[in-house]
């Protein structure tokens, strides 16, 4: 993919510290190691939202996918179905929210942003009601859109600006460009489809979202409730307090607050104060089986995958998106037994091999 894409996907805020110190924070939580116990069959199955899917994490949502890859979405929603794993369709996604229930076969939950104009949004939320989606995100993390340098040297918007620098950038990478050329340029299908005709305006601030906002929208949705980008115990307490079936603990994939603490740090923190029967799903920083392994065991009970799905469609499209998928599952199960344990259920903190969670150096 051109550069321009590359950076969107991989960038963080700021200095991009917040990245790599999501990375190092799973790197130093290591795993108990069993031996002598008969591991020959593992199950991965887990129940969420009282819903049984095949495996303990799904898709983290994430804005205009098909910049990657033509029909991008389509790849992730036809996975969901052949994994069995809840796909999160992003307010900014290039898929309407009726198509993306229809493709994912209804594994599909609406994840949304409330900005300046809230009839628009509460008129996506009524669209994803009618056409039966069962669980609804609210982002809370993004009340203003963070710098992001490689975006802002490289002049990323939507729609694309042609420089003289792009247009060198997409004639190096012919295959991209010929087939973003021949299934048209992506754009925000939810905004284009809106009977608000809103337009998409990536900077739009949100920082007028509080928590009368938040108990506006649980009132007017009946079905599952999250809130993500939770980094703070007291605040998880109090979103618990107002409603929400869930507390999603993100950093934004570092892509915010840049001196931010890695999400997998804070998970314990936000366990406790919750209390232990409390859902709490995580993303940020996770790149491999065993962090997933390490996020159930610390408290999650579910896990959204980001960046290494986009990395991966956007090397080799469905068939690069299959291939993570099986090296996740595959090094999830194998970290599974290497604990001694062959379900995914009884995973807890007793396989962390010490209390490095609460001395992480990063």
């Amino acid at each position: 993919m051109p550069k321009l894409v590359f950076d969107f996907v991989d960038g963080s805020s700021g200095n991009e510290n917040l990245s790599e110190v999501n990375n190092r924070a799973f790197e130093q939580i290591r795993l108990d190691p069993r031996v002598l116990i008969n591991v020959e069959s593992r199950r991965l199955k887990t129940k969420f939202f009282g819903f049984e899917y095949d495996n303990p994490f799904g898709f983290a949502p994430m804005g205009m996918c098909n910049l990657t890859w033509p029909k991008a979405d389509n790849m992730l929603a036809q996975e969901a179905i052949s994994n069995n794993i809840p796909l999160c369709l992003s307010m900014a996604a290039s898929t309407s929210i009726e198509k993306a229930y229809e493709l994912s076969n209804g594994l599909a939950w609406f994840q949304l942003y409330i900005g300046q104009d809230e009839q628009f949004v509460m008129d996506l939320v009524d669209r994803a009601h009618l056409c039966g989606y069962k669980t609804l995100i609210l982002t809370v993390d993004v009340p203003i859109l963070s710098k992001r340098s490689r975006d802002d040297r490289n002049g990323f918007d939507i729609p694309f600006k042609m420089s003289f620098r792009n247009f060198i950038d997409f004639a190096t990478h012919p295959s991209w460009s010929l087939r973003t050329l021949y299934h048209g340029a992506p754009t925000n299908m939810n905004y284009t489809t809106s009977k608000f005709a809103k337009k998409f305006v990536r900077g739009e601030s949100r920082g007028k979202v509080n928590w009368d906002t938040l108990k506006k929208l649980r009132n007017k949705w009946k079905g599952n409730l999250i809130v993500k980008g939770v980094m703070n115990p007291d605040d998880a307490v109090k979103i618990k307090k107002y409603g929400a079936d869930a507390v999603y603990i993100s950093n934004h994939g570092g892509r915010q607050l840049d001196s931010a603490p890695a999400a997998i740090s804070v998970l314990p923190k936000i366990r406790e104060a919750v209390g232990d029967k409390y859902p709490l799903i995580l993303d940020s920083g996770i790149r491999s089986g065993s962090d997933i392994l390490k996020s159930l065991a610390l408290g999650a009970n579910f896990v959204m995958i980001g960046r290494p799905l986009m990395y991966a469609v956007g090397a080799d499209g469905s068939r690069g998106l299959k291939k993570v998928l099986e090296i996740l599952k595959n090094e999830l199960s194998v970290s599974l037994g290497l604990v001694g344990l062959t379900d995914i259920n009884d995973v807890n903190n007793s396989i962390i091999s010490s209390n490095l969670i609460s001395n992480l150096e990063y």
